[in-house]
């Protein structure tokens, strides 16, 4: 073992008076992590293969085994912790770029966790979500700034092109390839049961989901994979993907491991061959490009959908945000520091981009100023994580939410953070045929009916305790918003009180 040696991460702890070597865990671990040692007749495990995706706990028939984080480590060390102790360990052995998948887990402030929301008592009574009627159907694209009507005096109700969702959440993009054919299958059947919309991702769409195209948001990313006229009309909306919140300012990276047949005439690339989407757009290197490309789209599919313009939450966004409102885009997507991913080099998920509830009302703030916040509609993403983190946005100013991880976990995800091996032992994060056929797509589809479901109830509960009937009127209303243990600045990004004020 020597100076590379590096203990495991997790223990695994079996029961042997309760374990009945029936080996349910050995053969539900793709990884290898347990064994059947015929001379001694007892099952062994390989800790440092464990990822901890808890697949032979839920599946162990006599609950024999738990895995639990190894005490082994470091000395204690506020500064030099055994993270950063091991991973200076791996790449002094091998000279390559850490790679990491899922969210960001670094312990930095959570805004959705210190705000509250504000509630009605008396004089203005609260509504009881159960008995009277509660809105939260959302409109996405450009709104006229007033009142417009016709020369006969009758109004004009003529619209840009809008998206209908009956409730302000939409599914995050996840590429196939990234993700299983179950898992899309799952998402754009819950899309459809629930009134809502799944996003493509930037690797195609597979033939048999032309069909939800009601209710697919169709992805143009750097790479332009599987992008060709069909695809384009193929779905309800367009949405240019400059950049994700998991990784500003770097392209994709899917591994040829993940490429399989489908997925290689899905994206329209050499099966096994390794898909890179670049950092930059090659044709787009400023706001001009940007509009050129946002009316080439819309030329291209006769101006029958809206455009999205996709950007991860950087420093500057709200200047940004500015300029895409001004391009022509119908609705902009904002994604948030700690949005997931399938694989991300480490040093970026975990360093670059700002949270989403600052981003968010620093942008909504910045339009509002600049007199063109109805130019474009709002989509943030990036760790939303429940029905009150959907509120609050919508208070920041969010017209809707769109979830990733949370949409992964109700599929039964166990974020175990190695998607990007490709041996996802809940079929969600593979093309392992063998693993992709763990995930039933109609159970996962149910269970994202429900989420959604229970959220929207959720919703309507929260905005009826504030007295409020529509998402509408909840839009950028931040005066029912408190911060707790905010300091100054942030309460001033936020465009919120402290709570007593």
């Amino acid at each position: 073992m020597g100076i590379d040696f590096i203990s495991a991460e997790f223990d695994v702890v079996r029961d042997d008076a309760r374990c009945t070597r029936c080996r349910v865990c050995e053969k539900q671990c793709a990884n290898g992590v347990h064994a059947y040692d015929e001379k001694n007749r007892r099952m062994t495990a390989d800790e440092t293969k464990c990822v901890n995706c808890q697949r032979c706990v839920a599946f162990c028939p006599t609950r024999a085994i738990k895995i639990v984080r190894n005490p082994n480590t470091f000395r204690d060390n506020a500064n030099w912790t055994a993270s950063v102790v091991n991973e200076i360990y791996k790449q002094a052995s091998k000279p390559g770029v850490l790679l990491s998948s899922m969210g960001a887990p670094k312990n930095l402030p959570v805004y959705f966790d210190r705000i509250l929301i504000n509630a009605s008592q008396v004089t203005n009574p609260p509504i009881d979500p159960l008995r009277e009627p509660m809105e939260t159907r959302v409109f996405l694209g450009k709104k006229p700034e007033k009142i417009r009507r016709r020369p006969d005096g009758r109004l004009d109700c003529a619209l840009e092109p809008q998206l209908e969702l009956a409730l302000p959440i939409l599914f995050s993009g996840m590429s196939y390839g990234s993700v299983s054919y179950n898992v899309h299958k799952a998402l754009a059947t819950a899309a459809r049961e629930t009134g809502t919309l799944y996003n493509t991702g930037e690797g195609g769409l597979h033939k048999d989901f032309y069909a939800y195209g009601a209710n697919t948001i169709v992805q143009v990313a750097s790479g332009r994979f599987g992008v060709h006229k069909d695809y384009l009309e193929a779905g309800a909306a367009i949405e240019i993907k400059m950049g994700q919140g998991a990784k500003p300012g770097i392209g994709g990276h899917l591994t040829g491991a993940k490429v399989s047949g489908d997925v290689s005439a899905t994206r329209m690339i050499p099966e096994g061959s390794d898909a890179i989407s670049p950092a930059p757009h090659h044709d787009i290197y400023s706001i001009e490009d940007l509009r050129q490309l946002v009316y080439s789209l819309k030329e291209a599919t006769a101006y029958k959908k809206p455009v999205i313009v996709k950007v991860a939450a950087v420093h500057n966004i709200a200047a940004i945000a500015s300029g895409i409102a001004r391009s022509g885009a119908d609705i902009i997507a904002i994604d948030g520091y700690r949005g997931g991913t399938g694989a991300a080099p480490t040093r970026i998920r975990d360093n670059v981009g700002i949270p989403i509830e600052l981003a968010l009302a620093a942008v909504d703030q910045r339009l509002r100023d600049e007199g063109i916040r109805n130019n474009v509609s709002l989509i943030v993403s990036g760790s939303i994580r429940t029905a009150a983190d959907v509120v609050k946005a919508v208070a920041l100013g969010a017209d809707a939410c769109a979830i990733g991880t949370a949409a992964l976990l109700a599929m039964g995800c166990r974020l175990c953070r190695s998607c990007h091996t490709g041996k996802c032992n809940w079929g969600i994060a593979t093309q392992d045929p063998a693993l992709v056929a763990r995930l039933n797509p109609d159970i996962a589809a149910r269970r994202l009916i429900n989420l959604l479901t229970a959220w929207n109830r959720e919703i309507k509960e929260l905005m009826g305790g504030m007295g409020i009937n529509s998402i509408e009127a909840l839009r950028g209303n931040r005066l029912m918003l408190r911060g707790v243990g905010l300091n100054e600045k942030e309460l001033e990004i936020l465009g919120i009180a402290h709570a007593g004020e």
